[in-house]
């Protein structure tokens, strides 16, 4: 551990299978499967080569698997959001653009472009919202309705690699 008591890599790379998914579990919202994907992998030189990795290995994904990936992501301000059933790492990252503090008139601005963008692409609106403000992903929400659904997947599966990113940072230190 380091003085943050994170896992360092190098416990992370000499930990067993099952402790190294325990470690990594919800990097990839609710899709065990991307870590499972790599844990033969070992050992990794940094977490820029995991990461690296992972989306390797969502890339590789056939299609049905990247959009089990991307549907097991919230909406943005959405149900789960509002009934407080958010993964802790989904709660966190939306605050930090204020999603949890909207005023009504921008919740339900929210919940309809949502609703638009699901339609469209059979899978929620996903970016990563600690690079955005609420404004910025309301601007990005309505710039990609305008995108092909097979764009939008890319772009999806891209956000998503962000966010996984960032969530291996808040955990394993280099």
């Amino acid at each position: 551990m380091d003085e943050t008591g994170r896992m360092t890599l190098a416990e992370l790379n000499s930990s067993s299978e099952e402790a190294f998914r325990a470690a990594l579990e919800g990097i990839w919202e609710h899709s065990p499967w991307v870590v499972q994907a790599v844990v033969a992998d070992r050992p990794f030189a940094s977490l820029d080569a995991l990461i690296e990795r992972m989306g390797l290995a969502v890339n590789q994904a056939d299609e049905a698997r990247q959009l089990d990936l991307l549907r097991a992501h919230p909406d943005l301000a959405g149900k789960l959001a509002l009934a407080n059933g958010l993964t802790p790492d989904s709660a966190r990252e939306q605050a930090s653009a204020g999603l949890d503090r909207l005023t009504p008139n921008e919740l339900l601005a929210f919940q309809e472009w949502n609703e638009r963008y699901r339609r469209r692409t059979g899978f929620p609106f996903i970016i990563c919202v600690r690079e955005h403000t609420k404004s910025s992903i309301r601007a990005a929400l309505r710039a990609r309705l305008l995108r092909s659904p097979f764009d939008e997947r890319r772009a999806a599966i891209t956000e998503v690699g962000k966010i996984a990113g960032y969530r291996l940072r808040d955990r394993i230190a280099e």
